[in-house]
């Protein structure tokens, strides 16, 4: 009984694992969409669309004891049509009080869309490049949580979180899917007890007369406005190396003094995570920098560039906020529409995680929890529509943009392969029109069908854009000598699919327990595929290792008459004690059963050719006959 207690036990604490895992995700997502969550209009302002930011220096005044922040923002960028007038995103609860180009004072407005619309002395012909210079300061709103004071154990702490449109709440700046910054430098001026943290590498620190200190970080990545972060509090620092000779990098860990071992002890995971990242990927994206955590209040993560805030230290999250690196932070989505880019991969790199250091049996788990969360409703597209951006919770669906987006990237590595899965996200990040820019839905499709040679039109029609799940009818059948019928049916959960096409894993499983794992490519209704397996199964089993998101499934073994014309003869008939049967060459017996005249069944073998019958009552009897190429039925009198 002791390996059915380890089954027991193992199958207990995979359940209780995956338990925590959801838990946590559900973390991951409750902060990823935390700063919009009460946001009315997400749209970006098209009237920011006519110049590029080339720079940004924030010079910014905090205490994390006091919701306020004031600040000089230095902005350089550059004409993309003539310009008489330059509009900046910032809150009406911030108030700017000068603006100057050139040290010459320049007029502005702050009028009731969030926007600070500055003149121009002359217009700023296309192609220009200028600088302006903006004062400001005021207590940034609290209902969109993008910029928190707060307390930890008694200390004061301040986060920001601007994920989609936050950055405004605390910054002048440019939120858009369009413009990155080429670069920045943030200067934090907070009393002189506590930690600044910022994206990029801390360049110094400088003890002001004032009882202040300041911070200064320098970030030489391109970056959008809402991964733009600052964090300050009482910070212990923890440092790792991370990286391959000659890229080695440190990970800065700013922790809570309060559970700074037991957090300490929990990074740990972090360097494997970051050495699989890089082995299946490429090198970290900001390797000349820095990567690191900074704890903050909120029960999740978030993915600013070079620095993670984190609510925790699971490995789940870990590894979700590490894989943004990649696909969020160096390729951003190119739209909220494209979110999926961001948090499927992210989602689905955390899974990579559970394959590789865990193995396939955890992994299977894993991505069944998705699938099961996924299929729970019927619909359910992939891309937004513009309707959908309208809705935080959409953008930010646990089951859709995180669980979907990571199986869908699950299905494409098991459609096209996983060379060519594996190097056409390579090409993907390489790709010099994305890196360090913006990607939509249909330059990921690109990639994988110039990788793998496949036309992925009709997988991302089905999958990624319109709605719902397959739910699939598999009928096996032994189908002559070594030889197996494989029937697929399928219905759809969704009107918007005519037909999921997709290759299908079947298990098939032999009367001796042999296993054979075949694929065929379904896509229509009823199809058949004949193939060879080398001995006869009792058993079908469809998508045995969770590959495919599909629910209502069903697996059978289908039986046939046999239609041979050799003769199977039993002998002798009648008989008292021993009943025998010939057979024609290449058929076989699995099961024999028998029947007497009221339909009950009196006997049962399996793969023999003679039974004794002494124990029968004398009498007519019926014989249900399994063979390797159908059923046969046949009768007997027992003497």
């Amino acid at each position: 009984m002791k390996p059915i207690y380890i089954i027991i036990s193992l199958f207990c604490s995979l359940t209780f694992l995956y338990a925590q895992q959801e838990q946590d995700f559900n973390r991951i997502v409750e902060a990823e969409m935390k700063s919009g969550y009460r946001l009315k209009n997400f749209t970006a302002n098209e009237n920011t669309g006519n110049y590029d930011v080339n720079y940004h220096n924030l010079a910014i005044n905090v205490n994390p004891a006091v919701q306020f922040v004031s600040g000089v923002v230095t902005t350089t960028f550059t004409a993309k049509e003539n310009m008489a007038t330059i509009t900046f995103d910032l809150s009406n609860q911030l108030t700017v009080s000068a603006v100057t180009q050139n040290s010459t004072q320049l007029n502005f407005e702050q009028n009731n869309n969030d926007e600070l619309v500055i003149t121009f002395p002359s217009v700023l012909p296309q192609g220009a490049q200028s600088t302006v210079t903006i004062t400001y300061s005021g207590a940034p709103p609290t209902e969109q949580e993008a910029f928190v004071t707060s307390a930890h154990n008694g200390t004061p702490v301040l986060w920001t979180l601007s994920e989609p449109y936050g950055a405004k709440d605390w910054w002048p700046c440019k939120q858009d899917l369009i413009d990155k910054i080429e670069s920045i430098d943030v200067r934090i001026t907070a009393p002189q007890q506590y930690i600044s943290v910022a994206n990029g590498m801390e360049q110094s620190q400088t003890i002001n007369s004032n009882g202040t200190k300041t911070t200064h970080f320098h970030h030489g990545y391109p970056i959008p406005a809402y991964l733009v972060a600052i964090a300050v509090t009482n910070y212990s620092i923890y440092n790792q190396t991370a990286g391959t000779a000659p890229n080695t990098f440190p990970i800065v860990n700013y922790l809570y003094p309060e559970n700074f071992t037991q957090a300490q002890n929990l990074l740990g995971v972090t360097l494997p995570i970051m050495s699989l990242f890089e082995e299946l990927f490429e090198t970290y994206p900001f390797h000349t920098e820095k990567y690191g955590h900074a704890q903050y209040g909120f029960g999740g993560g978030m993915e600013h560039t070079t620095v993670s805030f984190m609510g925790n230290f699971s490995r789940e999250l870990i590894a979700h906020e590490l894989a943004h690196q990649w696909f969020g932070d160096k390729v951003t989505c190119g739209s909220w529409k494209d979110i999926w880019l961001n948090e499927g991969f992210a989602t689905y790199l955390s899974g990579l995680v559970v394959e590789h250091l865990d193995g396939n049996l955890s992994f299977n788990q894993w991505k069944s929890g998705k699938i099961n969360n996924i299929t729970a409703f019927p619909n359910g597209n992939l891309y937004l529509t513009d309707a959908d951006t309208t809705s935080i919770n959409r953008i930010f669906s646990s089951r859709l943009s995180y669980n979907k987006g990571a199986m869908v990237l699950h299905m494409l590595r098991f459609k096209v392969g996983n060379e060519n899965f594996y190097q056409g996200i390579k090409n993907y990040l390489a790709d010099e029109n994305l890196a360090y820019g913006y990607a939509k839905t249909p330059d990921l499709e690109a990639h994988l069908e110039a990788a793998s040679g496949m036309d992925l039109t009709e997988f991302f029609l089905d999958w990624v854009y319109r709605q719902g799940y397959p739910s699939y009818t598999v009928t096996a059948q032994n189908w002559g000598a070594g030889q197996v019928k494989i029937t697929v049916g399928q219905t759809q959960s969704h009107s918007s699919v005519s037909y999921f096409e997709m290759p299908l894993p079947i298990r098939l499983i032999g009367t001796g327990g042999q296993q054979q794992n075949i694929i065929v490519d379904n896509t229509y209704n009823g199809q058949e595929f004949i193939v060879n397996v080398p001995f006869n199964i009792i058993s079908v089993q469809f998508d045995p290792e969770r590959n495919i998101i599909s629910a209502n499934n069903s697996a059978t073994l289908g039986v046939k008459d046999y239609e041979g014309n050799e003769p199977i003869k039993l002998f002798p008939n009648p008989s008292k004690n021993q009943l025998n049967i010939t057979l024609p060459d290449g058929l076989a017996v699995q099961k024999a059963t028998f029947y007497n005249t009221a339909g009950q069944k009196v006997l049962e073998s399996g793969n023999t050719n003679q039974w004794n019958i002494a124990s029968l009552s004398a009498g007519e009897y019926f014989i249900t006959l399994l063979t390797n190429r159908g059923n046969k039925y046949l009768k007997f009198i027992k003497g």
